[in-house]
């Protein structure tokens, strides 16, 4: 047993309060070293009488490491633990201290949960958990009021280009709400709808005013009652990061200079504020001297943007708020961000641009998600790109739902394409059953899956901006057969608990296979999903418990014989097949 492999400690993913009984402890071995493993848990003031083994699952594994985890229900919500780590004859005690070959006498150097105090437990909003989002870039969905559109707007449908309009509107938003209902989707991300310069509004001029090109605060809150009607949540985009350079307090800046009173609002090097050699005297977004990063850590500012966070909630009744760039805001400003906007809606979903590991800001006191481009990256290496083989997806997988508390997992953010990356169908060369196979694999993962907008009538396009073109809303230029595929697939989501919020289990993710094969499993369900990433028919063969299986989208049946389930498949082909009670 490689003992310098075990790892654990008592907080971040390894062990926190899941609800307000319930503690989830986890734990790090070496891959296929130990055959398994115990929590010795009990309560530290009667630990005679209290202390238990509970057994462990493996939950995932990555290429190097098995993490498992147990569920510890603690009578007086405090708990000492350790862990047993056997294989085979061979056994340790883990403690806080040392790995031990017998049981330690007292609980003394054991590892300790003190107290679930409610207020530290990290709660998500539970729609979430539920939600299909639809990221919608304003300016590019639908003109509803050509009477708004910016002096050279352009005929809908134009090659999009970084800085032309083409009169995108929330009327038009309204006007299509029933394309978003009969698709099956029930919350919407919408890139900036606040005054700016630009297209994509990521330049703020004025925190507290729609941009005029979009409408009003009358419309925006005529789209948001219309979407509660229907179900349908709304996020907005909130960018705090930076400002647009028309944002007043900047345009006092440049006026004035070191004079300025809201010279302290920004991050100023050398004064007189410009750019020499293409690099700004001031910090800004990447080097763009049209988004001047704002200094956060001010009061002024800080009270500025937290009134603005609490504003749209409201008055507008919004349900949350995408956060732009929010790596590089300071983790206390996010606290108290946090604080601001649960007391004004306490299940308003906070989510976080970030692209790579979040565990910092996962921890309850800042997001509730963040936008999972590590599965982006890890589905698109699998699933478009093929520079991964199905051992390698699992373990990118496994990695990922290692790193953060279940509750994360479970309001993740999951998206295949967005505003910032080439659309899904233009990665996948144009070839639909690759990407309806990518699709489906986000549809049956925890978390919540987004579509931008356009993907499931067949847009295209490669980086930004070709791929902000506007909606295709001719019934004859829309993919009808991906649409369709879309509304099937989402209603299967919907219909089943278990493709949700259950139970992710690999199945079959074989070195070198293109082959992949898991189950999600909740109390009312059991699903095993198969694909064939392949441009080849294939057989794929998986152990399972159950005889009786019927596929949830054909209704055929089919038989496990001596303990295996074969299933055909075809070229990118996929079966979801449900255990017959």
């Amino acid at each position: 047993m490689l003992l310098e492999a075990v790892y654990h400690r008592p907080k971040l993913n390894w062990c926190y309060a899941y609800d307000g009984r319930t503690i989830h402890l986890r734990i790090r071995t070496k891959r296929d070293d130990v055959t398994s493993v115990s929590a010795m848990a009990g309560d530290k003031y009667i630990w005679e009488e209290s202390m238990e083994y509970i057994p462990m699952i493996k939950l995932v594994s990555d290429e190097l490491f098995d993490y498992w985890e147990c569920e510890v229900t603690p009578p007086y919500r405090r708990l000492k633990y350790g862990f047993l780590l056997e294989d085979g004859k061979e056994k340790y005690w883990m403690t806080e201290y040392d790995f031990l070959p017998e049981p330690p006498e007292t609980p003394d150097r054991l590892f300790e949960y003190p107290f679930i105090n409610p207020v530290d437990i990290f709660t998500v909003p539970a729609w979430v958990k539920d939600a299909v989002f639809y990221q919608i870039f304003p300016e590019r969905f639908a003109n509803g009021d050509p009477s708004l559109d910016p002096k050279g707007t352009l005929p809908w449908g134009g090659e999009p280009e970084r800085d032309n309009f083409f009169g995108g509107d929330l009327q038009g938003v309204l006007d299509h709400l029933d394309h978003l209902s009969e698709l099956g989707i029930n919350a919407i991300y919408f890139t900036p709808i606040f005054k700016a310069t630009t297209n994509h509004k990521y330049d703020t001029e004025d925190y507290l005013t729609i941009d005029p090109q979009f409408g009003d605060m009358e419309l925006l809150k005529k789209v948001v009652a219309a979407c509660h009607e229907r179900g349908i949540r709304v996020l907005l985009d909130a960018v705090f990061n930076h400002s647009g350079r028309t944002f007043a307090p900047f345009l006092d800046l440049r006026e004035k200079g070191e004079q300025s009173r809201y010279k302290d609002w920004f991050h100023i090097r050398k004064f007189p504020i410009g750019v020499e050699d293409g690099v700004p005297s001031y910090d800004t977004f990447a080097f763009e001297p049209l988004m001047p990063k704002l200094n956060t850590e001010n009061p002024e500012v800080k009270e500025y943007l937290l009134k603005v966070a609490e504003y749209w909630i409201k008055e507008a009744d919004i349900d949350g708020w995408r956060l732009d760039v929010a790596n590089e805001v300071d983790h206390q400003f996010w606290r108290e961000f946090r604080q601001v906007v649960k007391q004004a809606k306490p299940d308003a979903y906070i989510l976080g641009e970030i692209w790579h590991e979040s565990s910092p800001w996962l921890q309850g006191d800042q997001f509730d998600a963040v936008m999972n481009y590590p599965f982006t990256n890890a589905a698109l290496d699998f699933f478009v790109d093929g520079i991964t083989d199905a051992e390698g997806f699992a373990n990118a997988i496994g990695k990922q739902l290692s790193r953060y508390p279940r509750q994360a997992n479970e309001v993740a953010f999951n998206l295949l394409d967005s505003h910032d990356t080439p659309r899904l169908l233009t990665k996948c060369k144009g070839n639909k059953d690759k990407m309806k196979l990518a699709a489906q694999f986000q549809f049956t993962f925890p978390g919540t899956p987004c579509i931008f907008y356009g993907d499931e009538v067949g847009l295209s396009g490669g980086q930004d901006p070709e791929c902000r073109q506007c909606m295709q809303w001719d019934a004859a230029k829309q993919d009808q057969d991906l649409l369709a595929f879309y509304k099937d697939l989402i209603a299967l989501r919907h219909q089943y608990s278990a493709l949700r919020t259950g139970r992710l289990t690999f199945l079959s993710a074989e070195e070198g296979s293109k082959q992949l094969a898991y189950s999600r499993e909740d109390e009312n369900d059991k699903i095993v999903i198969l694909m064939n990433n392949s441009a080849q028919e294939d057989t794929l063969s998986v152990d399972v418990e159950e005889s009786s299986w019927t596929d949830i989208r054909t209704g055929q049946t089919a038989s496990a014989r001596q303990g295996k389930l074969e299933v055909k498949l075809p070229a990118y082909g996929c079966a979801m097949l449900k255990a017959d009670k």
